[in-house]
């Protein structure tokens, strides 16, 4: 784990003196962002010492309560747990009406105890520097896609489409639709120059299939935890930017059941260590080497289900004939199935991953499908043939569509702890067993509206 040098904080202050407030954020297992807001004084010592959180800031859930199962509450005190600033990450907040900068910290591996067992951050390095150890660099890219919402909320509370430029609000799909975009264009302007100003390779936006839905994506990086630290960061900002206009950034894997999910596609491949791509090749399905990577995330899907998909709300997105895959399936140049490798030139080969949804953690996502990738290699396992068509129809097995099935496939994983590690997995899992339990606590609208006259 390498952190920021001082330097680039005194850097900074002597570039902008007119900054009086830094967000400092660590992301959590659920990939929210927590920490504190600091003042220009503060921020050295930071770079110098680093900075004490407490323990229980790992081991929340999404709504921001204590665990007292994930160890990190009671019977360590709620310690102190040093962090410290990671490069690159101290930049500004355009969005903010106040000069505003932010740095993203990570937990200290020794100094950051008790803590650092459950740092998303740490357990992707950890699986990043088992492939580099074999010889394989890994490298990826995160596309993620989202709704735009307006504060203002339909019957019900029911979310709403934001309205465009022209004041109506988007009814159609309207899939790659340009005048889509147009309409979009002072949100987009804001977005891209953020992304420039924190040094994020935005690249194509993308009307998606649904109204309101928006894809942008990010460049690939030779260094997957650079491309999924970019990958937070973003989140981060395209919530900054919405705000700043009025409306929500919606990362709901399906905030509507009527319309389409919002996924977290991720693009990965090997290379050695000069940046020479080990997938590449004139055939469409690639080398040996991708095919066993295929067969071991494939292995090994189920077991990870519950990281690429980690909420309640992430199993409403399955559905048949949608784009969100439901079956251990792939295929080249097909998106029916759940692993897909694209077409394009050989030296571009590589295999996009449509499972994630868009909620899910990318440290946790990426960690999962590299560590799959990496149990593949070693078994030498065989993906079997790729699907051809309509990968919808010719599934033979399907993906579990609940969350407790899920939780208690990651639990019961002898992989997932050799590859994770047992520690996180027993923060993760106490966190995301306790949202379950809150969750069918809760009686509502469907409910009553369902079961109250009839049961």
């Amino acid at each position: 784990m390498r952190f920021a040098d001082l330097n680039e904080a005194q850097t900074f202050l002597a570039a902008h003196p007119e900054v009086k407030s830094f967000e400092l954020f660590i992301i959590d297992p659920n990939g929210v962002p927590r920490g504190k807001l600091l003042r220009r004084e503060e921020l050295l010592a930071i770079y110098e010492s680093g900075r004490p959180l407490p323990s229980t800031i790992l081991g929340l859930t999404i709504n921001g309560d204590d665990v007292e199962d994930s160890g990190l509450v009671w019977e360590v005190g709620d310690a102190d747990c040093w962090a410290y600033p990671l490069p690159g990450s101290l930049v500004l907040q355009p969005w903010r009406s106040a000069p505003t900068a932010q740095l993203q910290v990570s937990m200290h591996p020794t100094q950051g105890l008790p803590a650092t067992v459950a740092d998303p951050r740490h357990v992707l390095a950890r699986v990043i520097d088992g492939l580099k150890a074999d010889g394989y660099h890994p490298v990826m890219a995160a596309e993620l896609e989202f709704y735009l919402i307006d504060r203002e909320r339909g019957e019900g509370g029911r979310p709403l489409p934001a309205r465009q430029m022209n004041g109506a609000r988007p009814h159609a799909t309207q899939v790659y639709g340009v005048y889509e975009l147009e309409q979009l264009q002072p949100f987009l302007d804001d977005l891209y120059a953020a992304c420039e100003a924190q040094g994020l390779p935005a690249r194509t936006a993308i009307s998606e299939y649904a109204p309101g839905q928006v894809e942008i994506t990010l460049e690939h990086r030779f260094d997957a935890l650079q491309a999924m630290d970019e990958g937070v960061r973003y989140k981060r900002l395209v919530k900054g930017v919405a705000n700043r206009h009025g409306l929500q950034a919606c990362f709901m894997a399906k905030p509507f059941g009527d319309l389409s999910g919002s996924g977290l596609h991720m693009h990965v491949s090997l290379a050695d260590a000069d940046g020479n791509n080990l997938y590449a090749s004139e055939a469409p399905e690639g080398t040996p080497l991708l095919k066993h990577s295929v067969g071991g995330m494939l292995a090994t899907l189920l077991d990870s289900l519950a990281l690429f998909c980690p909420n309640a709300n992430s199993f409403r997105r399955f559905q048949a004939n949608s784009y969100a895959p439901l079956a251990p399936t792939w295929g080249i140049n097909n998106r029916t199935v759940s692993l897909r490798v694209p077409g394009g030139p050989a030296k571009s080969r590589h295999i996009e991953h449509r499972i994630c949804g868009a909620d899910a953690n990318p440290y946790l996502a990426a960690a999962a499908i590299l560590a799959g990738i990496h149990h593949g290699i070693r078994q030498q396992l065989d993906p079997g043939a790729p699907i051809e068509g309509n990968g919808y129809a010719q599934a033979r097995e399907f993906l579990p569509t609940d969350w407790l099935t899920a939780l208690n496939a990651l639990e019961d994983s002898s992989w997932a702890r050799d590859a994770l590690g047992a520690d996180f997995l027993k923060v993760y899992l106490a966190i995301k067993h306790a949202e379950y339990r809150t969750f069918m606590g809760e009686v509502g609208e469907q409910d009553w509206r369902w079961y109250l006259n009839h049961a």
